[in-house]
């Protein structure tokens, strides 16, 4: 099979994911048809689609978004290395969000007709599935009350401390800073502002030397006040499963 095996999938040597068995290994090798490869402003899923695969960023990063009524789009979140979508169109028949590349993108691609393959032979992976998709439902959760009870600096310091702990977690982090590829309009959809209000409290988070994001990186210069700032605390991502 054409991509990287399984068995030397970098992203498992990373913490953040929970090792697999043999068992699951060999399962997952079967599983995983190939790998896809996308340039940056590619829609891998389309909303409304009714995709035949799933898939599993092993690198690069994309964006989750659904479009409303009058064309103007909402940023859900962020695509990450390890993070794995398409599962709406598997359990609900179709996508109700797309998701674009927005940098070069290397995917596992799974075939969605195995899904149910899994679920019966294999009811530790599928676990690990109902955990993704709770986790998921936690982070939404976390960001509806970023909406609900933080002002704007308090938003997108949450927001970029989150950011940073899971792309340090991945093994991003290089000299103090993450890859962070997205506009400033992407963090503003995403978060519920406008891009003016988004602009000034980057540059006012700048020059308290909380955030530093130019040129695709994100440099976090004090994490506890910056986390302070945002009323958590700083912690990393909980171990995860890896499909």
């Amino acid at each position: 099979m054409a991509g990287t095996a399984c068995k030397n999938c970098p992203l498992r040597k990373r913490s953040l994911f929970t090792p697999f068995t043999e068992d699951e290994l060999t399962f997952m090798q079967g599983f995983k048809t190939g790998e896809l490869n996308v340039d940056p402003g590619t829609t891998i899923l389309l909303e409304g689609s009714n995709s035949p695969q799933l898939f599993t960023v092993l690198s690069g990063m994309g964006t989750r978004y659904t479009t409303l009524e009058n064309g103007r789009r909402q940023v859900i979140n962020f695509l990450f290395p390890g993070d794995f979508t398409g599962l709406q169109a598997g359990l609900m028949g179709e996508m109700k969000h797309s998701v674009e590349a927005t940098t070069h993108m290397t995917l596992c691609v799974f075939r969605r007709s195995d899904l149910w393959t899994l679920f019966r032979q294999h009811p530790g992976r599928a676990y690990d599935l109902t955990w993704i998709a709770a986790i998921e439902e936690h982070f939404l959760g976390e960001t509806i009350a970023s909406l609900g009870q933080r002002d704007a600096a308090q938003r997108i310091a949450w927001a970029l401390l989150r950011i940073h702990e899971r792309l340090r977690a991945v093994g991003l982090l290089r000299e103090g800073s993450v890859p962070l590829p997205y506009r400033q309009q992407d963090l503003a959809d995403a978060l519920g502002l406008s891009l003016v209000h988004t602009n000034k409290t980057l540059k006012a988070l700048r020059a308290r030397g909380l955030a530093r994001w130019g040129d695709g990186r994100l440099t976090l210069p004090d994490l506890p006040a910056l986390a302070a700032l945002a009323m958590v605390s700083p912690e990393q991502p909980p171990q995860r499963p890896l499909m």
